[in-house]
């Protein structure tokens, strides 16, 4: 319910923002092929049950920024839009748990299996933790059908899209900021923390000129087979806007 309400009042506060913004002048599309599109969104893991993943929902937020170069069919108000872009994804747990490696076992052999612990396994039992943050980074490639009710001018123009991304991870890395005999610690620790290399997922974008709100929910899990939290598949829902530099 929290989660709801809190998604409510952010789809709230960014309509009303843009519902301040007027445009006098007809603007018209620059003469440069394609354009730069920028998403601001929340995250949410889905299919996660264990109670030790608890996220914080502002902390929790992705930025993704893409190039995208439209082609449109004929003289038809129907486009096809592949891009390639990068997508930066932060969770933060609200509970000061970090991810650590716990080597689980499938038969006889041991295998990573990260779960959500207190960072006191890694750093010592009298530290006291402030903050603590998953971060991961994706090359993407986004292919969307769109549909402008203006193709000729994108500015006063509805549109809807729909469409799909594939990503290669980047970088993974946790980051810890606890004290410790009033010192102030901060740690990044990088590696692959089981997380998938590759990941697949749809999206839909509904707007008007350069606004838009969108919706991408990641088909792929987030962790390896049995090498995320207890062993759980956990997939992910990303809510937001995003701003098109035509």
């Amino acid at each position: 319910m929290k989660y709801f309400l809190n998604t409510l009042l952010f789809v709230l506060l960014t309509t009303a923002a843009f519902a301040q913004y007027e445009t006098v002048t007809k603007t018209k599309r620059p003469s440069i092929p394609g354009t730069f599109l920028v998403d601001l969104g929340i995250n949410r893991a889905l299919n996660q049950v264990d109670s030790t993943w608890k996220q914080g929902f502002w902390g929790s937020r992705t930025v993704n920024v893409y190039y995208q170069y439209p082609i449109r069919f004929g003289r038809s108000k129907f486009s096809f839009n592949p891009g390639v872009g990068l997508s930066m994804e932060r969770w933060k747990f609200t509970n000061g748990a970090m991810l650590i490696d716990t080597l689980g076992t499938t038969g006889n052999n041991l295998i990573e299996q990260y779960n959500l612990l207190s960072p006191r396994l890694a750093y010592g039992t009298e530290i006291s933790t402030k903050k603590s943050m998953l971060v991961t980074n994706y090359l993407e490639m986004p292919l969307e059908f769109r549909f402008d009710t203006k193709p000729e001018d994108i500015a006063r123009s509805f549109n809807v899209a729909i469409g799909g991304r594939i990503g290669v991870r980047l970088n993974s890395f946790t980051k810890v900021k606890y004290k410790q005999d009033d010192e102030t610690i901060k740690v990044k620790d990088k590696r692959s923390l089981g997380l998938n290399d590759f990941r697949y997922g749809i999206y839909t974008r509904v707007g008007i000129g350069g606004f838009s709100w969108f919706a991408f929910y990641n088909l792929s899990e987030m962790f390896a087979s049995g090498k995320g939290p207890h062993g759980r598949d956990i997939n992910s829902l990303t809510l937001g806007i995003s701003v098109n530099g035509f």
